[in-house]
């Protein structure tokens, strides 16, 4: 499976307490490939989780993959920032709208759907999107 891994996911797969901890259990089985992720994602995972370790061994076991410069895409954020400024997204959030730009046959793996529903990739394409059912 190809994705961009986002935050609530990781917390949730590290977080037995997370309410979406099962959903992320069942769905890292089916990574073959690690999940692509920005350096910002990994450092809200290690302060949600409270523990670098334990996102430092996401990385080396493979389920993730930083895959993201921020210095090569600073224009493309600042235009990003711009766009959703009435959203107030972090900077997670608009690497990871970058990275689905960059690679649009990964869907991003998030539990925010309603700000990944609400952001757009290029002008005006829908980012596919991997989400925990309706509770």
């Amino acid at each position: 499976m190809k994705g961009i891994a986002d935050t609530g996911f990781l917390v949730a797969f590290g977080n037995r307490r997370d309410t979406h901890h099962r959903w992320a259990l069942h769905l890292a089985q089916e990574v073959d490939e690690p999940l692509l992720t920005c350096e910002a994602v990994l450092a809200e995972t290690a302060f949600h989780l409270g523990s670098v370790t334990l996102v430092m061994r996401y990385v080396e076991d493979g389920l993730i993959r930083p895959a993201f410069q921020l210095a090569d895409h600073v224009s493309r954020i600042n235009e990003l920032a711009t766009r959703f400024s009435d959203r107030s997204p972090d900077l997670a959030d608009l690497c990871l709208i970058r990275l689905s730009e960059l690679h649009p046959k990964h869907p991003v793996i998030t539990t925010d759907v309603a700000d990944f529903r609400f952001y757009r990739r290029g002008r005006r394409e829908a980012i596919p999107l991997i989400h925990p059912p309706k509770m």
